[in-house]
């Protein structure tokens, strides 16, 4: 029979690997919740400004240059997926 280890030696491993982890959370800290919101800020903005931008000159276009289609819709759908691709980007980096 195989003599057991004493349970001091295996809680003595069992501390030093926990202050190990607490000493590893100290050196990296994660990411705060300001550094969610502040991402967050930013996909918002990278999809809002291209939208925005489109509608704007999708309306100068339908005064300057009228189509049978509407340059406002057209671009608004454009500046959205350029917004969408931007904040793919975005998300895909802070990954």
């Amino acid at each position: 029979m195989k003599p057991s280890k004493p349970a001091t030696d295996d809680a003595g491993r069992r501390i030093a690997a926990d202050a190990e982890r607490q000493n590893s959370a100290r050196r990296k800290p994660g990411r705060s919740a300001l550094h969610g919101l502040a991402v967050f800020g930013m996909v918002g903005w990278s999809v809002a400004l291209p939208t925005v931008a489109g509608a704007l000159l999708g309306l100068w276009l339908d005064d300057e240059q009228p189509m049978g289609f509407s340059w406002t819709i057209s671009l608004v759908v454009l500046g959205a997926v350029i917004g969408a691709l931007l904040a793919w980007h975005w998300i895909g980096r802070e990954r």
